[in-house]
């Protein structure tokens, strides 16, 4: 047997035992906490999503620093799901509980908060709020203002415009951005609302409903989406088409990918950037101030900013704010 043969092996071994090992750790870590140790759950409607998984790093980050456990989960858009995640939490004795709801008005997901809340569990909503229960604290954007942004934005480069609103019926964070956006333009009969599409606020739904809507013949010169990711998704389906006129696409996030876009081509008009970071932080401290027993705001709202080509250098494309 050559002496590099028996190296060989021997790294292998090594390398085995550490994973093996660190394995054990990572597992005793997150069933045997130390008694006393706060414990937080967070569930998201997807983490098929950079701007959660960005916020959730600033409180992995957190929890990390003050000796936490931090169990995470994705509801992958499934209101059942997520029901069963928060039952889950319940069973590991959480402290709080760190909710972006699937479904706003959930009835199975109001209830299975109820019993969290029953057991004196701590709730944070995050990203979107919740209907038909009284959670500790909610942290959002100002969703109302992003709709508002944009609309004024649309009004300053037409003077009129046949409109496709692209939304995600289930959230209010996203029905508030549309809200804002129609409640400002309302009063201007030249800006009409040709068709609303869900796109369940997914890349791939909202090219297929948009591919769908131009297949059929819908005239429309400007998209306004509940997020980037059906933005993209509808630019998807132009390009896909190869449809030719000109069409203003709004999206809602300040995600990486819109602004790259933004910096490199004319193919989309603008975003409202949300600040994840600042998001995640403030739940952050949240979490902080309720393990501790103290008062917090029953609402936290981060302020968002309107990108477009002409203020785009102020932000970095790479990354998110």
């Amino acid at each position: 047997m050559s002496r590099e043969y028996t190296r060989t092996i021997v790294k292998i071994i090594f390398c085995t035992v550490v994973v093996f090992v660190f394995a054990i750790y990572t597992h005793v870590s997150q069933t045997d906490p130390i008694p006393g140790q706060i414990k937080v759950g967070a569930t998201y409607m997807t983490m098929n999503s950079e701007f959660y998984r960005h916020l959730h790093n600033e409180i992995q980050r957190y929890s990390d620093s003050e000796g936490q456990i931090l169990y995470t989960r994705d509801a992958e858009m499934s209101e059942e799901k997520q029901s069963k995640q928060i039952d889950e939490f319940i069973a590991k004795r959480v402290n709080v509980i760190v909710i972006n709801p699937v479904k706003s008005d959930s009835e199975q997901i109001v209830e299975a908060l109820s019993r969290a809340k029953n057991f004196g569990i701590r709730v944070i909503a995050v990203d979107s709020q919740l209907n038909n229960i009284k959670v500790d604290t909610s942290i959002v954007s100002d969703n109302y203002h992003a709709g508002i942004l944009i609309a004024k934005d649309l009004m300053k480069r037409t003077s009129n415009a046949h409109i496709l609103l692209l939304t995600h019926k289930d959230a209010l964070s996203a029905n508030q951005r549309i809200t804002g956006f129609l409640d400002t333009i309302k009063s201007e009969e030249h800006y009409q609302i040709i068709s609303e599409r869900e796109t369940v606020g997914q890349t791939e739904y909202a090219m297929t409903t948009v591919g769908d809507a131009l297949s059929e013949g819908l005239q429309f010169d400007a998209i306004v989406a509940l997020n980037d990711r059906a933005a993209i998704g509808a630019l998807a389906a132009i390009k896909e088409l190869k449809i030719t006129s000109k069409k203003l696409i709004y999206g809602i996030d300040g995600s990486p990918d819109m602004k790259h876009l933004l910096a490199t081509t004319d193919e989309v008009t603008g975003t409202v950037a949300q600040f994840p970071s600042h998001m995640g932080r403030k739940v952050s401290e949240t979490i902080d101030l309720l393990v501790k027993k103290e008062e917090v705001e029953e609402l936290y709202t981060i302020p968002v900013q309107f990108v477009d080509n002409n203020n785009i250098i102020q932000f970095d494309i790479n990354g998110w704010q």
